[in-house]
């Protein structure tokens, strides 16, 4: 099958060869003849198996057929990073077509989008956030919407999005396509499926759950204190030039990211408290290979599309074995192969079967190969001095000049990673609760895992409610013209 037999139009086919594509993957071959004839879709696929340009393509050629000022086709994402590049994919299929592509989401200023939408748009991309923000304040219309795509959509549901979801639908029009695409295929998404699609075509080209078959899957059995080094030796000895690494926490990430670069490893963190630019310019940095390692969270990490991305390290196995399956997913796309290995301590047994579990296959152990303790510096700044105590690493709280550092002044800066965020740091709080809560879970039920600490889980438990009592109220808040909006 090649793309000319998809009943595309000629201008489309031109910017798909152009692409350097010719022949369309099993979900685009599944999927863009069914939307092309207006049905409903419900579709599953790995990750990296080319899902924008299965409702992309489809929903270009739909917005031909007329015009507006309103947009006519909604695709709702999770976070940023996707909406940005479900955005760069329609502008690139549509250069050749006299459409108008616009994009918004939280962590960066609403005016400009505001004026954006009075100029208009006939493809919007959003996040649930930033979309109900606009609609609150009247700067956007919704009822022209013909074509609507909920865009990985378990990651929605695990992100605590379905409130926001419900009340988008509800300033839809009732006449409308609809579109639903998800790399992981539980129950659950069946059922939030059953709520808006009206006899779907089911296109699910892979068992459920399933990883890429070009990923070479391995794990070292490590303790917690050795992780980083551990990590630098691989990288520095495999002569890694690019490595996606995955940590549970934003405070982790930005601690690994120091450690790495203490060993000589260009790195940058990717988390919800970064601003958007900053976001934007780690990742830059990272295609273009000026710097080694990007350190992301689960949240931040959704919808990064790196092209030939050779190594994703599981620095922390996740809580919830679904997203295992979205993190080595960022290797291996688009027919290339790839690398993942998971550096599992003792506490993170109960994960690991979990994954395996939900893979029907065990991970293969690689033995340890023999690596430096590396010295770590001393910070003059109390908050990465603690970091570094709870990593197992020697602190010294004084500054070079024998001062103490300034513990204000640490709070300050954190309060301003609060005030750069959107609405994926609060979900990225929410999923991390909701992983908390299945750890601490597992936890009671493996009393005897080696390495098991009571103590660490009580503290844990504390942050954790910490947490929940600050972030229970709402799915998705965002910032928007200098207050907090609920989503």
């Amino acid at each position: 099958m090649s793309f000319p037999t998809l009943g595309l139009l000629p201008e489309l086919l031109r910017a798909v060869e152009e692409k350097g594509y010719t022949v369309p993957t099993p979900i685009q071959a599944g999927t863009i003849p069914a939307i092309l004839a207006g049905r409903d879709v419900l579709a599953g696929a790995q990750t990296g198996t080319g899902k924008t340009a299965a409702f992309v393509l489809p929903i270009l050629q739909h917005l031909t057929r007329d015009a507006g000022k309103a947009p006519r086709a909604l695709v709702l994402t999770p976070t940023r990073e996707l909406a940005a590049q479900v955005a760069d994919n329609a502008t690139g299929y549509g250069r050749y077509l006299k459409l108008r592509t616009a994009v918004v989401f939280g962590g960066v200023g609403i005016n400009p989008q505001i004026d954006q939408q009075r100029r208009g748009c006939d493809l919007l991309i959003a996040t649930p956030g930033r979309l109900l923000d606009l609609a609150g304040q009247g700067a956007l219309d919704l009822t022209r919407v013909r074509y609507f795509v909920l865009d990985e959509a378990d990651r929605m549901l695990d992100m605590g999005f379905i409130p926001a979801i419900r009340r988008v639908l509800k300033l839809l029009p009732p006449e409308r396509q609809n579109m639903m695409f998800s790399a992981t295929y539980s129950d659950d998404i069946r059922a939030l499926a059953q709520r808006f699609l009206h006899n779907p075509v089911s296109v699910e080209v892979a068992s459920r759950n399933a990883t890429a078959d070009r990923v070479t899957q391995s794990l070292y059995r490590v303790p917690k204190d050795s992780k980083r080094h551990l990590l630098a030796h691989l990288i520095q000895e495999g002569n890694w030039q690019q490595v996606l690494v995955f940590t549970r926490t934003k405070h982790g990430a930005n601690r690994l990211t120091q450690q790495l670069e203490d060993a000589g490893i260009t790195a940058a963190a990717i988390h919800g408290n970064k601003s958007q630019s900053a976001r934007v310019r780690a990742l830059a940095d990272f295609k273009s290979l000026r710097i080694t390692a990007l350190v992301a969270t689960e949240v931040a990490a959704r919808g990064l599309d790196i092209k030939e991305l050779p190594h994703v390290v599981n620095y922390e196995l996740p809580n919830v074995p679904e997203d295992y399956v979205h993190r080595i997913g960022r290797t291996a796309r688009a027919g290339s192969t790839g690398a993942a290995v998971s550096l599992v301590s003792a506490d993170e047994e109960p994960q690991l079967r979990d994954i395996e579990k939900l893979l029907r296959r065990s991970i293969q152990a690689t033995p340890l190969p023999q690596f430096p303790i590396l010295n770590t510096p001393v910070r003059p700044d109390r908050p990465a001095a603690r970091d570094s105590r709870r990593d197992g690493s020697t602190a010294n709280f004084r500054t070079p000049n024998g001062g103490r550092s300034n513990r204000r002044s640490g709070r300050g800066q954190q309060g301003s990673g609060r005030e750069s965020g959107g609405g994926e740091r609060h979900a990225e709080g929410h999923a991390a609760q909701r992983s908390q809560a299945t750890h601490r879970s597992e936890s009671r039920s493996s009393q005897s895992v080696p390495g098991h600490s009571r103590g660490g889980e009580h503290g844990r438990d504390r942050r954790a409610g910490a947490q929940r009592r600050s972030e229970r109220a709402t799915p998705e808040p965002e910032r928007a013209g200098g207050s907090w909006r609920r989503a």
